[in-house]
């Protein structure tokens, strides 16, 4: 059986691959610029960083950094 994503799955699927490949600030750009800004915020962010702390959020935010600067 074949079983098709809802578009805020796809959305968020989306999102998640932006948010691993560009700058928080360029992906938040992007989400404006779409007009994505529509639906709970609170609900999605808290589906996006449910596993998240403020230190691993840093952690990953540094690790990026890294990442575009050897690039």
């Amino acid at each position: 059986m074949i079983q098709v994503k809802s578009e805020q799955q796809v959305l968020q699927e989306g999102l998640h691959i932006l948010l691993s490949n560009m700058e928080p600030s360029k992906v938040a750009r992007f989400w404006a610029a779409c007009n994505l800004g529509r639906g709970d915020y609170l609900k999605l962010k808290d589906e996006l960083f449910a596993q998240e702390s403020v230190a691993s959020l840093y952690s990953k935010v540094l690790e990026f950094q890294k990442s575009k600067r050897e690039a």
